[in-house]
């Protein structure tokens, strides 16, 4: 859990912070990349050079995997940290509804080269649906940002589910007015209902809507759809560049059947 007095002490400077939230943007951008990994489905082996390849290539500063796994039973260590380690220089934190020493466990990670002043993680309501969101609060140019990473309800028809989960996440988050991103495999387009808190007002998408035609990848046979999403407030952050990682096949393969997103924001 959150240590809160430690933070608050990192936090002394909160009006000036406040104030600066107004302004011009500054100071060198955040990068950021989002990436679901599809465990191990395909060829694994094939596939995790090319996935750390792509994502090395974004240079980020904080990276949020979805569908992470690790299987004793298969002898495949926890994903995430292969590739943090694959990375170097990446603090890995991992969750999953699968209870702690299980041989298997299914979640998503945060892997962060910012220093990681807290984190935590919770199952996401309504519990059945085995969803999850993670936080690791980091130190970016002495300010503390909260960021992310979640992977909503799938179904075409469960928009309200996907709004209960993003509520639940938004409920349990602080309040305590640190700049906060949302990352991940949403499953859903900017268009859906139930992501209307991320789509309105309070925050903005860092890839355009209808910047491109899919994140889904069409050769693993997936409709064209732009389901995974880094949504960062407004008042905190200015947009930069964006890119997709891992769209391009190698000798045929890709490196998941998702497309990364890259993303980069400048602090207000």
């Amino acid at each position: 859990m959150l240590d809160r007095r430690s933070l608050l002490a990192g936090l002394a400077a909160a009006p000036l912070a406040a104030c600066a939230t107004t302004g011009a943007p500054g100071g060198r951008p955040l990068k950021l990349v989002t990436f679901n990994i599809w465990h191990n489905l395909g060829d694994w082996t094939a596939r995790q050079p090319l996935l750390i390849e792509a994502i090395r290539s974004a240079d980020a500063d904080v990276i949020a995997l979805q569908e992470v796994l690790e299987d004793a039973a298969v002898n495949l260590p926890n994903q995430a940290r292969t590739i943090a380690e694959a990375l170097g220089g990446y603090e890995m934190h991992f969750c999953s509804t699968d209870a702690e020493g299980a041989p298997r466990r299914y979640g998503n990670a945060i892997l962060s080269r910012l220093p990681v002043l807290a984190h935590d993680w919770k199952k996401l309501e309504p519990l059945d649906d085995y969803r999850t969101a993670l936080r690791a609060r980091v130190s970016f140019d002495g300010r503390a940002i909260d960021i992310v990473n979640t992977h909503l309800a799938w179904q075409a028809d469960a928009a309200p589910v996907r709004a209960r989960q993003i509520a639940d996440l938004m409920q349990w988050l602080p309040h305590d007015g640190t700049p906060l991103i949302a990352m991940g495999d949403f499953n859903a387009v900017q268009e859906d209902a139930g992501l209307n808190v991320l789509t309105g007002e309070r925050f903005f998408s860092a890839m355009p809507r209808n910047a491109v035609p899919t994140t889904l990848n069409p050769a693993k046979n997936h409709p064209d759809r732009v389901i995974d999403h880094i949504f960062a407030e407004a008042a905190h952050f200015a947009p930069g560049s964006w890119s997709l990682l891992g769209n391009t096949p190698t000798n045929g393969e890709y490196p998941s059947d998702h497309f990364g997103v890259a993303a980069t924001v400048t602090l207000r």
